[in-house]
């Protein structure tokens, strides 16, 4: 598994938790969502992922988009 998997598969993972627990738990978890919707967006214009060089220094192989 790449990078780049990984990231998606996180980013995917955390908006479904956050939109859970903001319809379960407290409307203020949708704020996670928010951030991760707005983390995607710019690394999408800079590049810049720290999930993306955190599993590049633990070893993990780059994919297109991350390296």
């Amino acid at each position: 598994m790449t990078i780049d998997r990984i990231v998606l598969a996180f980013a995917g993972t955390v908006v479904l938790l956050g939109l859970l627990l903001g319809t379960l738990v407290n409307a203020w978890w949708l704020l996670l969502t928010a951030f991760v919707g707005l983390n995607l967006l710019q690394s999408a214009f800079t590049g810049f992922c720290p999930l993306a060089l955190i599993l590049k220094r633990l070893g993990i192989k780059s994919g297109a988009a991350f390296r």
